[in-house]
């Protein structure tokens, strides 16, 4: 029996004997199988913690490990295994490396698009949860992306196929320069409106203001930028033009400082002036929602003595501010009035004597 095992195991077949394609069957069988094993063990690790961390590096690699494909693994297996005991012809040999190749690049595409479409749809969760930019910006980026990528392994698996591709590549470039050159505006804004959605200057719903222009954010494209002013009217920015300028972000203001400038009537007491600092102290402390900071009696004026006092509104959304800015002055206006001191006006006042007689 073992002389006709031997002599079996001894046969060769397409220039290499039977033991040998034995052994690189077992060799390229035994690897499919640990790789397939590390995927399932990675896959259930990641899936068991993903759900309990709030970092997305986790939940990345989990789209990753799903997205790999066992029958991609089996090529390169298999050329493993051929290239430790067989020898083959040249052409199965070349035409087993390009297949290899081929799997590899197709595995490495999937991850790719794999990564796209995970970032895509991160980014959309955060546009529900506080806006980013638009869908439809989003998702063209996503397809640029993938169709990058593509084209790069496409012309990669050409190259190692034996296809001349430099002529394809010369074509493209010129081609791209072309485009490039007409439309340089457009791409301008294009990279203008990636920087915002990566940076994050601004989201949807903020209110910023723009030079001596302020208005509410309703969408970002992949051009321009529109926001709602408190007039009622759109104003459109262009987004290369948008991130020259110097935007503010009202709405990312943790509080706001009010300069508050009045004047009293410059007939008004020393006394009654150095109490005015602690009257809008104490005013501007009673409001909730404040801190003062300072209050002084500034300077001179024509007709008055001309205070200036400043607080900050720890909550400025909308119209709370104004309502605490109203609240403060009105209260001053009853301070003062119960302490007998007048507000200036801007009026001039004629002052009438009567000059007596001169004696004879």
């Amino acid at each position: 029996m073992q002389p006709i095992l031997a002599t079996w195991l001894d046969r060769t077949l397409l220039g290499s004997p039977v033991s040998a394609w034995l052994w690189a069957s077992g060799v390229a069988l035994g690897l499919l199988v640990l790789l397939f094993l590390v995927r399932r063990l990675i896959i259930s690790r990641l899936e068991r913690h993903a759900g309990r961390t709030a970092t997305d590096l986790d939940d990345f690699a989990l789209v990753l490990a799903r997205r790999t494909r066992p029958l991609l693994l089996l090529l390169p297996a298999l050329h493993v295994g051929a290239a430790l005991h067989l020898e083959l012809a040249p052409r199965v040999a070349s035409g087993l490396k390009a297949a290899t190749l081929l799997a590899v690049l197709l595995q490495v595409g999937l991850w790719g698009s794999s990564g796209l479409e995970f970032w895509v749809g991160r980014t959309r969760r955060r546009q529900q949860e506080g806006g980013a930019s638009s869908f439809a910006l989003v998702g063209a980026l996503g397809f640029a992306g993938k169709l990058a990528l593509w084209t790069v392994i496409l012309l990669v698996a050409f190259a190692n196929l034996g296809v001349d591709v430099t002529a394809l590549v010369a074509g493209l470039g010129i081609g791209g320069v072309a485009v490039a050159l007409s439309l340089q505006n457009v791409l301008g804004d294009l990279f203008a409106a990636l920087s915002i959605v990566l940076d994050r200057p601004f989201v949807l719903g903020d209110t910023i203001a723009v030079d001596d222009l302020e208005g509410t954010v309703e969408s970002i494209g992949m051009k321009t930028t529109r926001l709602r002013s408190v007039t009622g009217e759109q104003l459109i920015f262009s987004n290369g033009d948008l991130l020259k300028s110097r935007v503010r972000n009202l709405q990312r203001m943790t509080e706001r400082r009010i300069l508050l400038v009045f004047g009293v009537d410059n007939g008004t007491p020393v006394e009654a002036l150095e109490r005015i600092p602690g009257m809008v102290r104490e005013v501007v402390e009673a409001q909730p929602d404040l801190r003062f900071q300072r209050a002084h009696l500034k300077g001179f004026g024509a007709s008055s003595f001309d205070f200036e006092a400043a607080y900050f509104v720890s909550k400025p959304e909308g119209f709370r501010m104004l309502d605490r800015q109203q609240a403060v002055n009105l209260a001053l206006l009853r301070r003062f009035a119960a302490a007998g001191i007048e507000m200036a006006l801007p009026e001039s006042k004629l002052r009438i004597e009567r000059l007596k007689a001169p004696r004879p």
